[in-house]
């Protein structure tokens, strides 16, 4: 476990470029999810895009599948 430590860190010192595409691209959902999610009163939905970090895959679901639901139930 202590290696793989090491190699991680050895990566980001060596790729620092890496951890800032990381950084913004969690951002940048995060920004787009958490706006979405107020606008659609889903205050769960929000609180747990605040407090979980997931580099963007939760971000990205809730705005591609969850989000698309709740809409098409107000339309029926």
């Amino acid at each position: 476990m202590a290696q793989s430590i090491q190699q991680a860190t050895l990566f980001l010192n060596q790729n620092a470029w890496a951890l800032y595409l990381v950084v913004v691209w969690t951002i940048i959902w995060k920004g787009l999810v958490l706006w979405k999610s107020a606008r659609s009163k889903d205050l769960w939905w929000f609180i747990a895009l605040l407090v979980i970090n997931t580099l963007g895959i939760l971000e990205i679901l809730y705005f591609f599948i969850f989000s698309k639901r709740k809409s098409l139930q107000i339309k029926i």
